[in-house]
């Protein structure tokens, strides 16, 4: 018989407290450095490690992801960007260009394009 004074216990959780640095148990060991291309890993050891890389990114480092050993992406910190260059080439372009001289219009000749057709 179960009365009404009986209190289940629980069990208290303690909080987690996460590291700031990459700990010793999230090593990536399947990671490679490569030259010219930096640190590389493969996509499979990718998904199972996806916290440490991004603890990796978080301190300022490339690394690049594999598959098949060619690289398909590359995880960057957040504004390590470098700004766009602003696109120039249609006005160069225009400027070494023959001034139009006259001619037919567009329509026109889509026009007599769809009558040679029969359209």
């Amino acid at each position: 018989m179960v009365t009404r004074d009986y209190i289940p216990r629980v069990k208290k959780k303690t909080p987690v407290k996460y590291p700031t640095h990459v700990p010793q148990a999230l090593e990536l060991k399947e990671a490679v450095a490569l030259p010219g291309v930096g640190l590389s890993i493969s996509v499979r050891a990718a998904k199972a490690k996806l916290s440490a890389l991004l603890e990796l990114v978080a301190t300022g480092q490339e690394i690049t992801i594999t598959s098949d050993g060619r690289p398909k992406a590359l995880l960057s910190p957040a504004g390590a960007r470098a700004p766009r260059k602003a696109f120039t080439g249609t006005l160069d372009h225009l400027k070494i260009m023959p001034p139009w001289r006259g001619g037919p219009s567009a329509e026109e000749i889509i026009r007599a394009d769809r009558d040679g057709r029969g359209w």
